[in-house]
């Protein structure tokens, strides 16, 4: 699987990022997926052409697919050059809620309440792709409402 031609952005993203200032959903997924974290602050230590880059790597994700390889090298090279420093380092969750296709996250289920939106069903729930079941997910990870969950919601079908 090779780049994207451009960077992978939501357009609920397109302006939360602000010409990629914060760090997008396909940079955040690939992170988690290898393990890694940065700071905000690391992110925007990279010049906008690295950030770029980094944003244009896949997000698909099916049980069989091998995650892409070079994304955590092109990271911890650009680090190393612009930051001065190495990404930290974390065990992945096995099994993360974004996975599980019959039960709607908790976390969704209040970002939805939160939101006043009606919460996916299970059944809308599955037929989401991964990424989005992801972006979801991450967006509602904290208990205080998430000012990108309502467009996510909306973007992906799931609100008026």
């Amino acid at each position: 699987m090779g780049l994207h031609d451009k960077p992978l952005l939501f357009d609920f993203e397109v302006i939360s990022s602000e010409n990629l200032t914060f760090m997008p959903m396909s940079v955040r997924f690939n992170l988690d997926r290898f393990g890694l974290r940065i700071s905000l602050a690391q992110w925007q230590m990279l010049p906008l052409e690295d950030r770029a880059l980094l944003a244009r790597f896949p997000v698909e994700e099916d049980d069989d697919s091998a995650i892409e390889p070079n994304f955590d090298h092109a990271l911890f090279e650009m680090m190393r050059t612009h930051a001065n420093v190495e990404p930290d380092w974390f065990s992945p969750d096995g099994a993360p809620a974004w996975r599980n296709t019959e039960i709607v996250p908790e976390g969704v289920l209040n970002q939805s309440s939160i939101a006043s939106l009606i919460a996916p069903t299970p059944e809308k729930w599955a037929q989401l792709d991964p990424f989005k079941r992801y972006v979801l997910t991450k967006l509602s990870r904290k208990p205080e409402g998430n000012h990108d969950f309502i467009p996510a919601m909306k973007e992906f079908g799931l609100a008026p």
